[in-house]
């Protein structure tokens, strides 16, 4: 395909992307199931040229922004408080699912080698961030779970990788150690975590730097890709690299980054990161040709490679469910024991995540990277569509009745937090208190009595000064000075909430945002 013909063929996508958006919010579709199968009929259209996908470039182009996006509005306190949980899911379910799933396929099929079928495993084992964000976006959870599942998504595809990577040399070469497959983990882990650390900091130092929002907005957005790039370079987990740098750089952004910056950069993360995960959906589904071309036709394919294919299915589900109840089951045992210890098993909450397994990108990409001499690619690649199509479509598009039906209770033991209107009095309180030296003159008179409304005061000014050459802008600056000094006083109370544990990351992105269009108006005013 030529370089023409793709920009054509992208171009066409984003187009078929609106419209799809479209006909889910109409047949209450979940969007990505919608443009998964819209991908895959663009596919198989009459005079379409075959979509082969370089696996290392979709990983290489998608990934980086789509996981930076999560860990930058990611909860970090409620991360560190759910840390276990998610690790258990992370890390846990995946190594569970891939056993199970290597050991039922090689039931199937005798003649796979062990190695080939664990492989598989690893392939399917890991639901995927882009998947989980845009199926969650649109279901009402408990903050625990949307945290658990969320925070599951961004770490689970590094153990996904490194048990894929050993499965495959287990394959290619006959030799596989559990040991050193644990200690590599644990090393590439703590790699990537240094990593993200290092490519964070060093960006806020830069970020610090510069005074053109267009720069600052343009930096943080390659910090992606710096940090995920850095970390395959180092031989480290680039997605851990990637996570642990989104995640700095959001918890320090409302220090760095100024009003006008963090407006016009959520503005446009927004959009790209919408486009991003459409585009993901679509192209899985435009590679679907070129898959079926190579096994013969769809009707072979599923004649020699169903009964694999649909044994996986049910195995990635059910190994979910079984590892799900058995925690909660677990839980149980130990809160008969000691209800100190542990909280009662939530057999609902259960329920919702041994569902919410949905597979995407990141399983596809794997799928794809396979060495074209290992032994059963086409059944891998084959099984790794089947899965992400039931789970997107099937999984994806219930996801909310489930909800609905099963009624998951709130938090048990909900972090306490101040309302808004608390809030709003502690930050306005604050301002108060900055603007009282500025609003008296050194004999003591007062200068801004009540701070004249921002319409009345500039109507004054021009009424009184319609005749003169130039404004006053002295008298306009003196008065939005004062503005901004408690708009800042505000901003310090706000952040010194949020640092304190007093209010949740919602209601600080909230206020924030309200902060930041008066300090915008402000300074657009001051002149």
């Amino acid at each position: 395909m030529s370089a023409v013909s793709a920009f054509k063929l992208v171009l066409l996508s984003l187009i078929a992307i609106i419209a799809l958006e479209l006909l889910a919010k109409r047949v209450r579709l979940p969007p990505a199931a919608a443009l998964l199968v819209g991908g895959a009929a663009m596919a198989f259209a009459p005079g379409l040229p075959p979509v082969v996908l370089d696996p290392d470039l979709v990983l290489i182009v998608f990934l980086p922004p789509l996981l930076m996006n999560g860990a930058y509005f990611f909860v970090w306190t409620e991360f560190k408080r759910h840390l276990a949980p998610i690790l258990l899911f992370a890390i846990g379910a995946v190594a569970f699912t891939t056993w199970i799933v290597g050991v039922v396929v090689h039931l199937v099929a005798p003649s796979l080698p062990w190695a080939v079928c664990f492989a598989l495993g690893a392939v399917v084992s890991p639901p995927d961030a882009v998947a989980a964000k845009a199926v969650l976006a649109r279901v009402a959870l408990p903050r625990r779970l949307m945290v658990l599942l969320e925070g599951e998504s961004l770490l689970n595809d590094a153990a996904g990788l490194v048990l894929f990577r050993f499965a495959v040399a287990a394959a290619l070469t006959g030799a596989f150690s559990a040991s050193h497959a644990v200690l590599s983990f644990g090393a590439l882990a703590l790699g990537g975590i240094v990593v993200g650390c290092a490519v964070g900091y060093a960006v806020l130092w830069l970020l610090r730097l510069l005074d053109d929002d267009y720069l600052i907005i343009t930096t943080s957005m390659v910090s992606a890709w710096i940090s995920y790039i850095a970390g395959e370079m180092l031989g480290v987990s680039s997605v851990i690299a990637t996570v642990t740098c989104g995640m700095l750089l959001g918890w320090h952004q409302h220090e760095v980054f100024s009003a006008t910056v963090r407006t016009r950069g959520t503005a446009f993360w927004l959009v790209v990161i919408f486009v991003f995960e459409a585009l993901v959906f679509v192209l899985i589904g435009l590679s679907l040709r070129g898959v079926m071309q190579r096994l013969g036709g769809i009707d072979n394919a599923i004649t020699l490679l169903g009964p694999v294919a649909m044994a996986t299915v049910a195995t990635v589900v059910v190994s979910r469910c079984v590892w799900t109840f058995g925690i909660e089951s677990i839980k149980a045992i130990v809160h008969r024991v000691s209800a100190r210890v542990a909280e009662p098993a939530d057999w609902r909450s259960a329920t919702i995540v041994s569902w919410a397994g949905m597979r995407g990108v990141v399983t596809l990409a794997i799928a794809l990277s396979l060495p074209e001499t290992i032994p059963g690619r086409d059944l891998i690649l084959f099984s790794a569509f089947v899965v992400i199509l039931f789970t997107v479509l099937l999984q994806g598009a219930t996801l909310g009745l489930l909800i609905r039906r099963v009624k998951p209770a709130t938090d048990a033991h909900p972090q306490s937090y101040l309302t808004e209107p608390n809030a709003w009095a502690r930050l306005e309180a604050a301002q108060l208190e900055a603007i009282k030296p500025l609003v008296y003159a050194p004999d003591g008179s007062v200068l801004h009595p009540r701070l004249l409304e921002q319409y009345s005061y500039r109507a004054r000014l021009t009424r009184d000064y319609q005749n003169a050459a130039a404004f006053p802008l002295e008298k306009r600056k003196a008065h939005y000075d004062v503005v901004l000094a408690a708009i800042a006083a505000g901003r310090a109370e706000l952040l010194r909430m949020h640092r304190s544990g007093l209010i949740h990351d919602d209601l600080l992105h909230t206020m924030e945002h309200d902060l930041d269009l008066q300090e915008m108006a402000s300074r657009h005013s001051r002149g």
